[in-house]
């Protein structure tokens, strides 16, 4: 959307960075003016602009990648990213939409440490507050965050290879754990039910980070009796959400 003081050159600069970003050493000058249908001499300075400022570099083959100015820009972005304020910043609008308790949280161990928490004015109340910490084996939130853990780096975390049970219905081995974790590697979530408390059903998603590392989960937690109406909704909204964490910890979402 074009707004008052919009200036089409530095949008063209930023649309030459995405496009390199995705297709680096591959694209020269020609490829850059027609894909984006800029004039080969607009394209030219802008190109040599971005060179200069080392936005950009330019191999022997006349191709460009992201050149070291970048670099500066993305460690100072990291250094300010807060994962709990931009978890209360974007929350809300989820939560509003799912009336469900959301919370926030990070791995510690084979422990989920929890960060952050909003809840719904519901007679029934979490247990689980931020500076508390869980099995991670035993919610969505903490499974969400072993998605990418090979069975050998489970074992790892959980020597005993045995998991203390919080229910009846808790996975009770690494191997259960693992087996579940694989049911989920195609999606971009994970739910649990009654696994770490009786009645109560979650879905968690994880975030990550600009090396695509795994570095908080969010999840919502509801009562079984609201699972059945609310499940779809709660789990596209918890999905949406940890995409836009994770695009403002710098991931890039290919899909």
């Amino acid at each position: 959307m074009k707004q008052k003081y919009w200036v089409p050159a530095i949008e063209r600069a930023s649309l030459i960075l995405d496009l390199v970003s995705e297709h680096p050493q591959e694209l020269r000058l020609i490829d850059l003016s027609k894909q984006l249908e800029v004039n080969k001499s607009s394209m030219y300075s802008l190109l040599n602009t971005l060179e200069h400022l080392n936005l950009l570099s330019k191999d022997k083959e006349d191709t460009y990648m992201l050149g070291p100015g970048i670099a500066k820009w993305s460690s100072s972005y990291f250094r300010q990213f807060d994962i709990v304020e931009a978890f209360y910043r974007e929350a809300p609008d989820s939560f509003n939409k799912v009336q469900e308790a959301m919370q926030l949280g990070i791995l510690e161990g084979g422990d989920v440490l929890y960060l952050g928490k909003m809840q719904s004015e519901s007679r029934v109340q979490l247990i689980t507050n931020p500076g508390m910490k869980f099995p991670a084996y035993a919610s969505s939130l903490g499974k969400a965050q072993l998605l990418n853990y090979s069975k050998e780096e489970l074992l790892m975390l959980y020597p005993r290879y045995n998991l203390e049970p919080k229910t009846p219905y808790t996975l009770s081995t690494v191997d259960m754990l693992y087996e579940n974790l694989q049911t989920a590697q195609d999606q971009r979530y994970i739910t649990e039910a009654e696994e770490s408390a009786l009645d109560f059903y979650c879905v968690g998603a994880p975030v990550m980070n600009h090396n695509r590392k795994i570095i908080a989960g969010i999840s919502f937690t509801m009562l079984k009796s609201s699972w059945a109406t609310k499940r779809e909704e709660a789990t596209t909204e918890i999905v949406q959400l940890a995409r836009r964490l994770s695009q403002q910890a710098g991931y890039a979402d290919k899909i």
